[in-house]
């Protein structure tokens, strides 16, 4: 992607000064879109299991992507099966 992931833009400071809050809330809303995409619409959900600010791509118009689906499970609904914990510290859920 053109402008790298979220975390190299919020990690050096020119590329920061870019990201005004118009920008960062329609970051949010295609992150959020996608994830409901992914947990609602899909004929099987599919649990990403690992969302960063790594694993978010921007584009040139600075959309948002999700990739890295390294650790994506589908999720079976009739199963109560539990699998280990995978994902990146600081950012898995509790």
């Amino acid at each position: 992607m053109d402008n790298g992931s979220l975390f190299y833009a919020l990690s050096i400071d020119d590329e920061v000064v870019e990201l005004d809050w118009t920008k960062r809330v329609n970051i949010v809303k295609g992150v959020a879109h996608a994830l409901s995409y992914m947990h609602h619409d899909c004929s099987l959900p599919i649990v990403h299991r690992d969302i960063s600010s790594d694993n978010i791509l921007l584009n040139s118009d600075m959309e948002a992507f999700i990739h890295d689906f390294g650790t994506a499970r589908l999720l079976d609904l009739d199963s109560s099966k539990r699998t280990v914990i995978v994902g990146t510290y600081g950012y898995i859920a509790p």
